[in-house]
């Protein structure tokens, strides 16, 4: 679970709680099918980091605007993986073996 802090911006961990809770809510209303959720947690992620990287850089050149793109969609990717993550974390705890 370190490994994965390291590469993830601290202040952005809060969105991959939300996005759990946004997942869990997504199945209890059966309003899309399973395999779907993932796909749409991902979305929302890379959107949700995009603005939160757009809002706290300078883009000035071409380079730093693609250089926050990248790390929009990077850091949107892990957020969606450690709330999936964290999401099989829950269901393994609770099975009996």
């Amino acid at each position: 679970m370190e490994q994965i802090t390291n590469y993830v911006k601290p202040e952005l961990i809060v969105v991959a709680i939300a996005l759990y809770f946004v997942g869990m809510a997504l199945k209890q209303a059966q309003a899309v099918k399973d395999k779907y959720i993932p796909l749409i947690l991902g979305g929302i992620s890379i959107a949700i980091c995009a603005i939160y990287v757009f809002a706290t850089c300078t883009c000035g050149t071409g380079q730093d605007i693609a250089m926050a793109i990248f790390t929009a969609i990077t850091q949107g990717i892990l957020i969606a993986g450690l709330s999936t993550y964290v999401n099989q974390i829950v269901k393994q705890a609770n099975k009996d073996e």
